[in-house]
């Protein structure tokens, strides 16, 4: 198998970037529902099944962890150590095993038969209780993964006394770990996993107070992303503190769980939000902000989006096309119909909708060069029902049948093991045209969609 080094601790953007990029990783690799697979693997049904989750997502979060445990120093010399003793052969896991034990002087075997040689993933229940006569707070973690699989798993965990942190190296070996901390005032926080490197999914069951002081005093992306996550469940007024949060992740995740909560139309939390909209350096945050102020129907903002929709960035233009789609439709479909097939990624939508929405029969070259522009991806996935839809206003056959080839250029394109997902999708699509555009069109989409 390659061994691939997904080293996002190095990226060029700063820690919170790169620790957002391995979050979103670990969640790709949870969410593709591979828990069955082993890392080293000795057969492929399909050349490309090498390029999936569990190589690339869970791969890389894997080094991290060996990074974690071994330290930054020790990593880069046994990575070194590795290049070095397997220059011009082929190389194995095994051989990054010696290479780390020959370096390191520790014994390496129990991680590489756990998270190279196996299979799945932690699953960790959390809770915590205090006695406040003996002076000691008692952690339980309980490992829940159906497997039957028990993980070994070295981390750190963080006590806190307001900013003040002790930490404690400590390692679970069992279903069930209870962990004992002493205290001689009752801590404001107890961070599992302070290094927020497990590849694993957890229930934290912290209190309100537990999470305002993560908020407060641990200061990793993640342990913020939990923290405004706990205020968004529990409906807590603390939520719009990360609207003031350092990284663009955390100000854009903030601003979608306002949307969904009781502070939405609060008039500070609003007026933060316009100012967002109008000065954030950060073109997806903008785009947030202004898509937040679109769902206010309030139409003080049209001047604010007429100023974004020719915004450099595709995210913003895109967002404030949608805000003028609401204030004022007829200017947005002449721009959307101006932008037509140059536009890209989050704007292309938008112009779809737009068009789709208000446009005519004289707009097929428009939707159809837009559509056929946009990359394979998901978003050309969601795309395809939006021009079938549009496709049934067509009634030159020549047309439907350019239609037709469109989406099936992009269907050919996904890779065959990728197809079972998609093909309802334009299965659905092709029916709906079958029914309402008669025989010649059926006859036409029988003979390409085999």
């Amino acid at each position: 198998m390659p061994i691939t080094v997904n080293i996002y601790g190095m990226n060029i953007y700063g820690k919170d970037v790169a620790d957002k990029n391995n979050l979103t990783d670990m969640q790709n690799y949870i969410m593709s529902g591979s828990e069955s697979k082993d890392l080293v693997r000795t057969h492929y049904a399909n050349h490309d099944d090498v390029f999936d989750a569990v190589s690339y997502n869970k791969g890389g979060r894997i080094l991290h962890m060996l990074r974690n445990y071994v330290g930054d120093s020790a990593f880069f010399k046994s990575l070194n150590n590795y290049l070095i003793t397997n220059k011009f052969k082929s190389g194995e896991a095994a051989n990054l095993r010696l290479a780390f034990e020959e370096t390191t002087g520790k014994d390496l075997n129990w991680f590489w038969n756990q998270w190279y040689y196996g299979s799945g993933h932690p699953k960790l229940k959390i809770n915590y209780s205090y006695d406040d006569a003996a002076g000691k707070a008692l952690v339980t973690v309980e490992q829940t993964q159906k497997s039957g699989k028990i993980f070994q798993l070295p981390i750190a965990v963080d006590v806190y006394n307001g900013a003040n942190k002790v930490r404690y190296n400590v390692w679970l070996k069992n279903k069930i770990d209870t962990l004992v901390f002493p205290y001689t005032s009752k801590p404001d926080l107890i961070n599992v996993d302070a290094d927020k490197i497990l590849l694993a999914e957890k229930t934290d069951n912290k209190s309100e107070e537990n999470a305002i002081a993560q908020w407060k005093y641990a200061k990793l992306y993640i342990d913020r992303k939990e923290a405004i996550d706990f205020f968004a469940k529990k409906s807590m007024p603390e939520l719009a503190k990360g609207l003031y949060d350092k990284a663009a992740g955390i100000r854009q995740l903030t601003i979608q769980k306002i949307a969904a909560s009781p502070y939405k139309s609060d008039p500070v939390v609003l007026s933060t939000i316009e100012d967002i909209a109008k000065k954030d350096f950060d073109k997806k945050t903008k785009a947030a902000a202004i898509k937040f102020l679109v769902r206010t129907a309030d139409k003080k903002y049209e001047a604010l989006y007429t100023s974004n929709v020719t915004d450099s960035s595709y995210s913003v233009a895109g967002a404030a096309l949608e805000g003028l789609v609401a204030t004022n439709p007829e200017n947005a479909y002449a721009l959307a119909k101006q932008y037509g097939t140059g536009a890209k990624d989050a704007l292309s939508d938008v112009v779809m909708d737009v068009i789709i929405k208000n446009g005519t029969v004289t707009d097929f070259e428009v939707v159809s060069g837009s559509y056929r522009n946009t990359a394979t991806s998901d978003r050309k996935v969601r795309m395809t029902e939006k021009y079938s839809e549009y496709l049934l206003k067509i009634n030159d056959v020549a047309q439907l049948k350019k239609g037709i080839d469109d989406i099936m250029q992009f269907r050919n394109a996904i890779p065959e093991q990728y197809r079972s997902f998609v093909d309802p999708m334009f299965k659905k699509s092709f029916d709906a045209l079958s029914k309402a555009k008669g025989t010649e069109v059926e006859n036409y989409i029988q003979q390409v969609f085999k």
